[in-house]
């Protein structure tokens, strides 16, 4: 098991270094980023020529991203254009999104993968159709739009939560948008469980289980969910990094100031430093999220064995 973690270290460095690079390349055609910090009037050539060069931009592009990722390596994402540390922003913007990024994986495990084994033990029931045809329309109704609704007669008509989020949001306060933020996955990670739940109820070793004498709750829970599980582990572990940047929908709703807040801010400001720095560190999520996905596969199905 140690040299297989020490193996997908090594793995990660060339994909961490190309994923960086390629949205690092990405970012620098969006546009001139000078030309945003002078508002509606052209920068005359010497400010502009100023700001390139405080900013690092007159370099090559090549020469800017070794430049990046040397700081990186210190702890040093940049300055914002508004001479602001990018690592201040994500100081105040990644705790509230890990937050609400808690509550909707918890809603996930806890709600998605219940409903994915009852709908799974009791396949072709009316409980499993009605949990299907739920499913489907959470799937098919946009973000959006469930977040304004649940805001709208929540928030604004019965007044049962804030409409607006503040930044030191407890759990609590996060736990209508989490349900908005994870919605859609709550949906696929159901489906996805009900599906391996009914798929392995045929095996032979449930089978064999059940002639033993087991108890139908030990068979559940010690033989088929810990196999079920493999495909719907698979799916949460990268979900958890799709979930911290793509929440900018939700944390626009709800005014939360977030991860998905600060990348909307950057991409429509064209502030390069602050949309670089805060995907390097999704990168990273990314990352480990898989590499922890890898390890659970042991713990979970015994047959698996890293060398």
């Amino acid at each position: 098991m140690g040299r297989y973690v020490v193996r997908r270290l090594l793995q990660m460095v060339p994909v961490f270094v190309g994923a960086t690079l390629l949205i690092f390349l990405m970012v620098n055609v969006m546009g001139d980023p000078i030309a945003g910090l002078c508002g509606e009037r052209q920068c005359d050539p010497a400010t502009a020529a100023r700001l390139r060069q405080e900013f690092g931009l007159d370099q090559p592009v090549w020469q800017q991203y070794l430049t990046y990722m040397g700081n990186v390596f210190t702890g040093d994402f940049g300055t914002a254009f508004n001479g602001q540390p990018v690592i201040e922003l994500m100081s105040t913007a990644f705790p509230v999104t890990i937050r609400l990024t808690i509550v909707a994986v918890v809603l996930e495990v806890v709600i998605g993968i219940t409903l994915g084994v009852v709908t799974g033990l009791r396949r072709g029931r009316p409980v499993d159709t009605g949990v299907l045809v739920g499913t489907l329309v959470v799937i098919s109704v946009p973000v959006f739009v469930t977040g304004l609704l649940l805001q709208l007669l929540l928030g604004v008509k019965w007044g049962w939560i804030k409409p607006s989020v503040p930044p030191e949001a407890t759990f609590t306060e996060l736990l209508v948008p989490g349900v908005v933020l994870a919605s859609v996955s709550l949906a696929y990670v159901t489906r996805l469980t009900r599906t391996s739940i009914a798929e392995n109820k045929r095996s032979d070793y449930v089978r064999t289980a059940i002639a033993k004498g087991l108890p139908r709750h030990r068979v559940t829970t010690r033989h088929l969910l810990r196999n079920s599980l493999i495909p719907v582990v698979t799916f949460i572990g990268t979900d958890i990094g799709a979930l911290m940047g793509g929440a900018i929908v939700t944390e626009r709703i709800f005014n939360i100031h977030g991860v998905g807040y600060q990348l909307y801010q950057g991409i429509l400001r064209q502030n390069t430093q602050t949309v670089v720095g805060f995907v390097t560190v999704l990168v990273l999520v990314f990352l480990v999220a898989n590499l922890l996905v890898d390890l659970l596969y042991a713990v979970l199905d015994p047959r698996i064995r890293y060398a």
